[in-house]
């Protein structure tokens, strides 16, 4: 599970981050791209960028699995089976872009390869031998999942509400590694505190003293960082819808989730 912290619903990005993010072309390289272009290519690039999309979405898929009432290895060899199979063209061929958001695809395909794969008498272990995800990363998923607390949310939801997290997660990842690579290591820690309230538990004049700036220069820059998080927001949910007119829903509604969560 993540450090980072989660948004209250006003922090929702404004849908004129969204707007930039149709205009700004990333439609051009979207999840539903990176896995159709897997199906026909082998090319550096694409293996890179399903290794990245394999990677964030491991523990939503896994944590589905988990709460299907799988143990913990037969819960790896599925996941790890499920992302072997998402590099195989029938799988891939096989997908409607027009049925659903990249989500519904990755859980709709999922729960088709547990009804259809797992009971194969063929079946391989651990992906086949392919291992394209390292074994302590479905360590670190098992660990998670046992820091849940208990409730009673269903394989779906515990799935949706990882998912959130998921996105959440990789858009701070963008964000701390343009913010330290700008402004140095260390300011971002101080600002977060600023990113989904008014205020963080310090306040504006101990943030400038930790970060070596004046108090209005650091409003200024929470100011920024807020923005620069509404861009990169929008610009992940992109890649995980078809259409540019789909991102303000799926922002909402992942909004709602990690509120819920």
């Amino acid at each position: 599970m993540s450090d980072e912290p989660h948004p209250s619903a006003s922090a929702a990005p404004p849908d004129s981050k969204a707007s930039e993010a149709r205009d700004g072309g990333v439609f051009a390289t979207t999840h539903w791209s990176v896995v159709m272009r897997a199906g026909a290519d082998t090319t550096p690039e694409s293996a890179v960028a399903l290794d990245r999309l394999c990677r964030q979405y491991w523990q939503p898929l896994y944590y589905f699995v988990r709460r299907r009432g799988y143990g913990e290895h037969d819960a790896q060899d599925l996941t790890q089976g499920f992302f072997t199979r998402l590099l195989e063209k029938d799988l891939i061929g096989a997908a409607d872009r027009g049925r659903g958001r990249f989500r519904t695809f990755l859980l709709a395909a999922l729960e088709n390869y547990l009804a259809n794969e797992w009971d194969r008498a063929n079946r391989q272990k651990r992906g086949g031998g392919r291992q394209f995800l390292p074994l302590d990363h479905a360590g670190s998923a098992e660990a998670g999942y046992q820091l849940l607390p208990p409730d009673t949310a269903t394989p779906d939801q515990l799935y949706e509400r990882r998912w959130a997290q998921a996105v959440l997660e990789a858009v701070l990842g963008r964000l701390r590694e343009e913010f330290d690579g700008r402004d140095g290591r260390g300011k971002f820690d101080v600002l977060k505190e600023f990113l989904f309230a008014d205020r963080g538990e310090i306040s504006y004049a101990n943030a400038a003293a930790r970060v070596g700036l004046s108090e209005s220069a650091t409003k200024s820059a929470i100011y920024r960082f807020r923005q620069r998080y509404g861009q990169l927001f929008a610009d992940e949910i992109a890649q995980t819808v078809e259409r540019p007119e789909e991102v303000d829903e799926e922002i909402r509604h992942l909004m709602a989730v990690l509120e819920g969560s």
